[in-house]
C-alpha cells in the first residue's frame, strides 16, 4: 500500500474509530506529511530504520522560524506520529517497520514553574472589580487555580456546563476524555457574581466584553473569549502583580497540581484531577515532595 493512501485511512481510523478531536488530526496529517515530503509517495513496507534514521536527520536540520533546529520535543511529536501510524499498520495486517522500532529523541525535563501563595494573593488582586471584565478575569483567575483546567477546555466552558451549587461539574479534555472539576467556594462566588452581572444571553461562560467584538457579531457566535486572549489576560495581571516570572495559564495549572501534593495529596490522585493519561507527565511535580524527604528520613528512619 502507498504512504498516501495509507495514511488518509490511518487519519479516517482516528476521527471515527478512535474519536479524536480534529485538531490531533491535523496534527497527525502534518507530521505525517513531513515524511512524505522527503521521501515521496513510497510503498509503506519501504519504510525502514535507515529512511527513519535519515528522516530524522532531515527534521532536525529543517529547523523553524527562530533555530535552525527542531526542538527535540517537536521532533519527537513526529516520531509518535509515525509510531502510531506503524501501530495502526500492524493491526490492518499492512507490512511494515515495526513500530517498537521507533526511538523518540531524550529530551531534558521541563522545569515547573508554579506561583507562592504571595503571588498568588498578588495577582487575584490585579482585575478592576468595578468593571464587568474585570469580574470576567477575577473569575477566570479564581477557576483556573482552584481547578486545573487547561486553558482550552476553559474557554470552551458553557454556564450551563457548571454546577455552581454543588461546585463541581465534567470537562472533556485530551483525547476526548472526561474528567471531573471541582472548585473552590471562592471561585464559585465569584463565577456567580460575573455570570449575575451579565446582561446577554450568549451561552458561553467567558466572553469578550469589547464593543470592536460585539460589531463583528451580532449573533454572539465569535464574542467566546479565545485562549489567546486569556494568556495575555494573565500575563497582564502578573506584571502588575510585580511577577517577574513568566506567568501563563498553565502556570496556574502547575500552581494548582503544586499545592495539592505540598497539602498532602498523592500522585495518582492528581493524575486524576489533571486528565493525564500517564503517571509519567504527573511525575514533573514530584519536585515538590523533595523538600519533605529529609523530615520522612528522620521520621522513619531516625533508629
Amino acid at each position: 500500500m502507498t504512504f498516501h493512501k495509507a495514511k488518509t485511512e490511518f487519519l479516517e481510523y482516528l476521527e471515527i474509530e478512535q474519536n479524536r478531536s480534529q485538531k490531533t488530526i491535523r496534527n497527525y496529517d502534518h507530521y505525517l506529511t513531513r515524511l512524505e515530503d522527503y521521501a515521496g509517495n513510497i510503498n509503506v513496507a519501504n519504510i525502514d530504520d535507515e529512511l527513519v534514521r535519515k528522516w530524522r536527520l532531515w527534521l532536525n536540520r529543517l529547523g523553524t522560524n527562530t533555530s535552525d533546529e527542531l526542538q527535540k520535543n517537536t521532533l519527537n511529536y513526529h516520531l509518535i506520529a509515525l509510531r502510531s501510524f506503524l501501530k495502526w499498520c500492524s493491526k490492518r495486517n499492512i507490512k511494515a517497520l515495526p513500530p517498537e522500532k521507533i526511538e523518540l529523541a531524550r529530551v531534558s525535563r521541563k522545569e515547573v514553574t508554579f506561583l507562592s501563595k504571595e503571588e498568588l494573593s498578588n495577582l487575584f488582586a490585579q482585575p478592576d472589580l468595578s468593571k464587568l471584565a474585570g469580574k470576567r478575569d477575577k473569575a477566570i483567575l479564581e477557576l483556573l487555580f482552584s481547578s486545573g483546567l487547561r486553558v482550552s477546555e476553559l474557554v470552551n466552558l458553557n454556564k450551563e456546563h457548571v454546577n455552581l451549587k454543588l461546585k463541581e461539574f465534567t470537562v472533556r479534555g485530551k483525547g476526548q476524555k472526561d474528567r471531573p472539576i471541582f472548585i473552590s467556594d471562592e471561585a464559585a462566588k465569584w463565577l456567580q457574581e460575573y455570570i449575575d452581572s451579565r446582561n446577554d444571553t450568549i451561552p458561553a461562560l467567558f466572553i469578550n466584553h469589547t464593543r470592536q467584538k460585539q460589531k463583528e457579531d451580532r449573533s454572539g457566535n465569535y464574542q467566546r473569549l479565545t485562549a489567546r486572549s486569556v494568556q495575555r489576560m494573565v500575563a497582564k495581571y502578573a506584571r502588575l502583580a510585580g511577577i517577574t516570572k513568566h506567568v501563563s495559564p498553565h502556570t496556574l495549572r502547575h500552581s494548582f497540581a503544586t499545592d495539592l501534593l505540598m497539602n498532602g495529596a498523592d500522585l495518582r490522585s492528581v493524575q486524576s484531577l489533571l486528565g493525564h493519561s500517564n503517571i509519567a507527565t504527573t511525575q514533573i511535580y514530584t519536585h515538590v515532595t523533595d523538600p519533605h524527604l529529609k523530615e520522612v528520613h528522620k521520621k522513619f528512619h531516625s533508629k
